[in-house]
């Protein structure tokens, strides 16, 4: 391997493993050489080669700063519901219904890809636009992936902005289906029972490890998916 991949490749992971989160400034390149023994050259192709990777972005000047997550390179985005809402101009609010750390049961350790008996902090929340319900959120968070999710409350953010601004994600997977409501979930979004309502399913890792399980309830009056393709794109 050459040593500028070397350095790239224990670079990547101070990023993706959290150890340099989004808006951590990098040490200079003349600091790495002298961390690495190498040139400065070096530095600079193992630079480049993250930033070619939109990991951080280098300016001159001003240095090597990690990125937050790129949602956009998702073939489905990993959408923040809030700044969609206030993008919109709407106002916006979260509130959590359900907080429970348990060990993982049998469905959670099958959503999460965990051995049973996992420690696992389960949510479920409502997303409120205009001060009407808008979305519903069930949520599982691997414990072992992200331990300082439980001490967090989500009174004042919700989980999904929570770990977009703290978690590097490396890869995701979106399902989508639909359901009828049944009473409870009908209950929490204020929509009659038996609507018909779309479903996404969303499961994030950072690089081997999954992080989160979430299913995202909206009445189908309220959520529209939209993709945009180019024939011919690979």
């Amino acid at each position: 391997m050459p040593r500028y991949r070397e350095i790239y490749e224990s670079l990547r992971q101070k990023i993706v493993l959290g150890q340099w989160p989004p808006g951590h400034r990098l040490p200079s390149e003349h600091e790495l050489a002298r961390s690495f023994g190498c040139a400065r050259m070096t530095i600079g192709k193992a630079l480049g080669a993250l930033a070619d990777q939109r990991l951080v972005t280098r300016r001159r000047r001003a240095g090597t700063v990690v990125n937050a997550p790129r949602p956009q390179e998702s073939v489905l985005e990993i959408h923040d519901i809030e700044a969609e809402l206030l993008a919109a101009g709407v106002s916006y609010a979260y509130q959590s219904l359900e907080r429970r750390v348990r060990r993982a049961n049998a469905a959670d350790a099958a959503a999460l890809g965990v051995p049973p008996g996992t420690p696992v902090l389960a949510l479920t929340g409502l997303h409120r636009a205009g001060g009407q319900p808008h979305a519903l959120e069930e949520r599982l968070i691997n414990l072992q992936a992200v331990p300082e999710a439980r001490a967090e409350r989500f009174a004042d953010i919700s989980p999904g902005r929570w770990l977009l601004q703290r978690i590097p994600w490396t890869e995701a997977e979106h399902q989508i289906a639909a359901l009828n409501a049944d009473a409870a979930i009908a209950r929490r979004l204020a929509i009659r029972r038996n609507t018909a309502c779309l479903t996404i399913e969303r499961n994030t890792w950072r690089d081997e490890q999954r992080i989160t399980h979430v299913r995202v309830i909206y009445p189908c009056d309220q959520h529209r998916l939209v993709a945009r393709f180019r024939y011919g794109a690979a």
